[in-house]
């Protein structure tokens, strides 16, 4: 969540209003506007509130020509109504909502049969607000089980725990080892490879590992990593060193494309070594912000200690969160997508998605002017950068004139070891159709021109063109 701040020097106009948002008394709309940066003194009429709000807010992107966000932007206008009806439940008040909850369990479960957990019935997990709050807590169960294991000898001075991982984790990752003061120990990117390689991760690996994170879709570039040989690795340090360490899959995306459209793909519990997953219900669970799940393979993987068992308003609550209050209308929808597209459905529109990606993809590298670094054949997703004899222009005026179109396409610089690198992503998700994937290459084919006649890169501060948008 974005850290705020006021103004360093409050504006002191009031909203500007349109006289006519005055109802009865138009000449109120000209002389009663309220002020931006205090409570008004008085009420407004509520068509008016909703106006003024309305008015501003049309001045946001499109967010289903948001190719930056993974985040599911179309849902059916029957899961609007569904959310609607929930959005006033508390998700952590289970005794009053038993109903809710109970569909949360189901959701559990459904997930756990999905990733192949060895016995679906053991397997424990929660809702969260999405993957960020859901690899905190898989993080933090790392790390009490890693404390637990060695308790003889921490907390003391000079042993700090580390936790593994690629240098292309999302930023979620840094901020739990920064918060739970745990070391970061990033493998970071070599030539062509853009994420973990499974033995440079292994060699990185000691007594003071709490796990290793494997990503299921990097955000860089919508590649997955390769969690069988990763664990493989770790199997092979355990039998020179004695070493046991666990694995966690980031499957914020690819944990609900990989078993629908890669079956044979093994990534998840079938792997022992994985202890924990998650994933974003609200990216590839077609779910509207915001949802993520936390499971564990079984209880052991938990730690007893992490979970209260709260008594709220009559019931005992056993939970486990960073977040307490939050509506239910989340879960609810994520319910009703699981029954509503079932194996075949979710197959056939990550499929779909697929498709388009692979598609888009090729007729940009068919364009000439640019090289492609993943084709959307793993996470619907693909990035390209400019191809080496592409002087006049770089990825980051690509994406500044693209927007001029309504089109959000992130440019950003790669981390170390390729630094180098800049490139453009696209996402592709459920609502961006062949048709707008049409529009797209046709406004990108359009103003290649007009780049072309370009002198040089316009792009003076790169770290400012563009944000990179996970």
């Amino acid at each position: 969540m974005a850290l705020h701040k006021g103004p360093e020097k409050p504006d002191e106009r009031p909203l500007s209003l349109n006289p006519f948002y005055g109802e009865a008394n138009p000449v109120g709309g000209m002389t009663e506007a309220p002020p931006k940066h205090r409570l008004p003194d008085a009420p407004l009429p509520p068509s008016t509130a909703y106006q003024v709000v309305h008015d501003e807010l049309m001045l946001d992107g499109n967010s289903r020509l948001n190719l930056a966000t993974f985040v599911t932007t179309w849902m059916e206008p029957l899961a609007g109504v569904l959310m609607a009806e929930c959005r006033d439940k508390n998700m952590i008040d289970k005794d009053e909502y038993p109903r809710t909850a109970e569909l949360e369990r189901r959701c559990v479960a459904m997930l756990a049969n999905l990733w192949n957990a060895p016995d679906p019935s053991a397997a424990v997990g929660c809702s969260t607000t999405g993957s960020s709050e859901a690899c905190m807590l898989a993080g933090m169960a790392l790390k009490r089980r890693w404390a637990r294991r060695n308790a003889d000898r921490y907390p003391a001075r000079d042993v700090r725990p580390n936790l593994v991982m690629g240098v292309n984790v999302q930023v979620c990752w840094e901020k739990f080892c920064n918060f739970w003061e745990v070391e970061a120990r990033l493998v970071p990117m070599e030539g062509e490879r853009f994420h973990l390689d499974p033995q440079a991760a292994a060699e990185m690996c000691d007594e003071n590992t709490i796990g290793v994170v494997g990503v299921l879709g990097s955000t860089f570039d919508g590649s997955y990593e390769p969690i069988a040989q990763l664990c493989a690795a770790l199997d092979a340090l355990q039998e020179r060193t004695g070493l046991d360490v666990p694995v966690h899959v980031d499957g914020a995306s690819g944990a609900m494309v990989a078993p629908f459209l890669d079956e044979d793909l093994v990534w998840d519990f079938r792997l022992p070594r994985v202890a924990s997953i998650n994933t974003s219900g609200h990216k590839y669970g077609l779910v509207y912000p915001g949802v993520g799940w936390a499971l564990w393979r079984d209880k052991a993987a938990l730690p007893d200690e992490l979970v209260f068992r709260v008594n709220y308003l009559g019931g005992d609550m056993p939970t486990f969160a960073l977040n307490f209050s939050r509506p239910g209308a989340q879960v609810a929808a994520q319910y009703y997508t699981f029954l509503r597209l079932g194996r075949d459905g979710y197959r056939a529109v990550q499929q779909s998605t697929r498709d388009v990606a692979r598609s888009v993809a090729e007729r940009v590298a068919a364009l000439g002017d640019f090289r492609l670094l993943t084709r959307g054949d793993e996470l619907p997703v693909f990035a390209f950068t400019t191809a080496p004899d592409v002087t006049a222009y770089d990825v980051f005026d690509v994406s500044r004139r693209l927007r001029e179109s309504g089109w959000l396409v992130p440019a950003y610089t790669f981390p170390p070891n390729r630094e180098d690198l800049s490139v453009l992503r696209v996402v592709c998700r459920n609502g961006f159709s062949t048709d707008l994937a049409d529009l797209f290459v046709e406004d990108l084919t359009r103003l290649l021109p007009e780049l072309r006649r370009q002198s040089e890169p316009l792009t003076r501060d790169k770290g400012a063109a563009t944000g990179f948008h996970h």
